[in-house]
């Protein structure tokens, strides 16, 4: 047989790191230039990412 592997249990404060405060609302928003123009629409767009959770949100200029 091989060897038995215990693996660690992730502690609350861990799983729920950077999480909390964007649940109340609070997301850290960051610019992302990868698009800038949509194609659909026509129209210039500017693309927000959350560092945190992940999150987008589009804004038309």
């Amino acid at each position: 047989m091989g060897e038995i592997v215990k693996f660690k249990k992730p502690s609350l404060r861990d799983k729920a790191e950077g999480k909390t405060l964007c649940k109340s609302g609070f997301h850290r928003w960051k610019v992302v230039t990868e698009r800038k123009f949509d194609v659909s629409q026509g129209k210039l767009v500017t693309l927000r990412r959350c560092e945190r959770c992940g999150k987008e949100k589009t804004e038309l200029r």
